[in-house]
């Protein structure tokens, strides 16, 4: 059998769902498995309801937009074309502000966040209450390892921006101390 003839087989089995193909010839034999994907459905994020206003959550990637002023013959800007550049300006300006403090703990990795050590546990901290530099916080389990996610700052937990048991991303802000 050739490289080709088994491409060929491998986009088959692919094609029409298979888990697994077993092909003999003679002494060859041709085994092809292939994992179930899991379905994982993402729980959907609560609001977060601060009792002052905050400002937006600053975007880690800065995009650039090509302008007229930058030298791109053919492109012509009309007068709301030019307001909305003007508004997505006063937009990203506004994004690089933080999330109203300074004292923010983020995710160090992706995973399924918990806040407490065990389901029938109570959290280890909730909103008023006063923490400590190195004190736990949460749990981020990631590949079945259970990662302790500790305050890097002293202070009140201003608010939990993370609800339990949700997927969470590496960055994403879960705490707010002041």
């Amino acid at each position: 059998m050739t490289i080709d003839e088994i491409v060929r087989l491998i986009q088959a089995v692919s094609d029409n769902g298979l888990t697994s193909f077993v092909y003999e010839e003679g002494e060859e034999r041709l085994i092809l498995k292939k994992k179930k994907k899991k379905n994982v459905a993402q729980a959907p994020v609560a609001p977060v309801v601060i009792s002052q206003p905050a400002a937006p959550v600053m975007s880690p990637v800065a995009v650039a937009v090509p302008t007229a002023e930058a030298g791109f013959a053919g492109m012509k800007q009309d007068g709301e074309a030019a307001a909305r550049e003007d508004s997505a300006k006063k937009d990203s300006q506004e994004k690089a502000v933080d999330i109203g403090s300074d004292k923010v703990v983020t995710s160090p990795l992706v995973g399924t966040f918990y806040s407490a050590p065990s389901p029938d546990a109570k959290a280890f901290v909730q909103v008023g209450d006063t923490v400590k530099r190195g004190q736990v916080l949460g749990i981020i389990e990631a590949m079945k390892l259970m990662n302790e996610i500790e305050s890097e700052y002293d202070g009140v937990v201003e608010a939990v921006l993370v609800e339990n048991e949700n997927v969470v991303e590496y960055g994403q802000p879960l705490f707010r101390i002041r």
